[in-house]
């Protein structure tokens, strides 16, 4: 697959192409960021609060996109059997770094270079094989880990209890890979502590086709309410998911805030747009002189519970009382 089948200019926003990067003054820095499958008219200024955060800090550092920032802008469009050759287009471009959102992605850039920095936001990055220490990750790469790692996905279940006394058979909704890998065990682990049935409902890709026939096997397996692995893959599909949870009426537990503002039920996540900053003051770090090697893993400790009562109201249950006190945001 060629380039340009990975890329499109922005009007407001323009990539640089390699003749006017050559123009550009010496002090001109070139960022690539690269989403597995994020529409990338989205990422800018003017997009969702993630992005908008993350350009708004690196204008506060003083980077200014077309005056001493070039951003490339790329998109895997949740073709994971594209990654490693998208990994590689993007490397042969020399940014001074790349950006990564997504697990799949991440590692798929880590086995294309070893001497651009690569940033990342990961849930788990030694757990995922990304790194070996938290403390001095080494290399070329650094981030964000999600705090706590893979327990984010035992609170979660956790929290689906509660709003569900009575829950017994739940569906996880993810990819083959993220099933076989230490996402998939630790969502096992977590439903056997709560003393639920779990049962894998495991997408073949992440075509429309294909969301659809994984809803009709939930509601034909009775399930009393389903999880969404936080993929960024299945991030771009949440309107669909959360248009087919309510047609087949099955409550979910989302992995992000924006499903819930989208007409989901509830979701336990970090808090995108301090993620986002974060992330901005590492690109800084590194774009100033630091090497990503020797920059921690940063922990992300902030997180949010946030709860759509209108959803629970149509799902005909009421979500406890206390669990709504813990809320962080409540949409009425």
């Amino acid at each position: 697959m060629r380039r340009r089948d990975f890329i499109t200019a922005l009007g407001t926003a323009p990539t640089w192409p390699l003749a006017a990067r050559a123009q550009q003054p010496a002090k001109m820095k070139r960022i690539a960021f690269v989403h597995s499958a994020g529409d990338i008219n989205r990422i800018s200024v003017r997009g969702p609060p993630f992005y908008r955060a993350f350009f708004e800090e690196l204008n506060r550092l003083g980077y200014i996109e077309g005056h001493n920032l070039g951003v490339d802008r790329y998109s895997g469009e949740g073709r994971t059997e594209h990654y490693a050759e998208l990994a590689r287009d993007v490397v042969n471009t020399h940014p001074d770094l790349i950006l990564t959102v997504g697990a799949r992605l991440s590692l798929d850039f880590k086995m294309a270079t070893t001497t651009i920095p690569l940033v990342t936001m990961i849930i788990d990055p030694i757990a995922l094989g990304l790194v070996a220490s938290i403390a001095r990750p080494g290399g070329n790469i650094t981030g964000i880990a999600i705090a706590g790692g893979l327990e984010i996905i035992g609170k979660r279940i956790g929290l689906l209890v509660e709003a569900m006394p009575k829950l017994a058979n739940v569906s996880y909704l993810g990819s083959h890979p993220f099933w076989e890998d230490p996402r998939g065990a630790t969502v096992r682990e977590a439903a056997k502590r709560a003393g639920i049935s779990l049962s894998p409902t495991m997408l073949s890709t992440f075509e429309k086709a294909e969301y659809q026939r994984v809803f009709r096997s939930m509601e034909q397996d009775r399930a009393d309410a389903f999880m969404v692995s936080d993929e960024p893959e299945n991030a771009i599909n949440r309107e669909m998911i959360v248009e087919l949870a309510a047609k087949h009426r099955i409550p979910a537990m989302y992995p992000f805030r924006d499903y819930v503002e989208a007409g989901g039920l509830m979701a336990y996540s970090s808090d995108l747009a301090d993620t986002s900053r974060r992330l901005a003051n590492l690109v800084d770090k590194i774009l100033t002189g630091a090497n990503p090697g020797d920059i921690p893993f940063y922990q992300q400790t902030k997180f949010e519970l946030v709860i759509n009562l209108k959803v629970a109201k149509a799902l005909g249950f009421e979500m406890p009382a206390m669990l709504l006190a813990r809320a962080d945001e409540v949409i009425e």
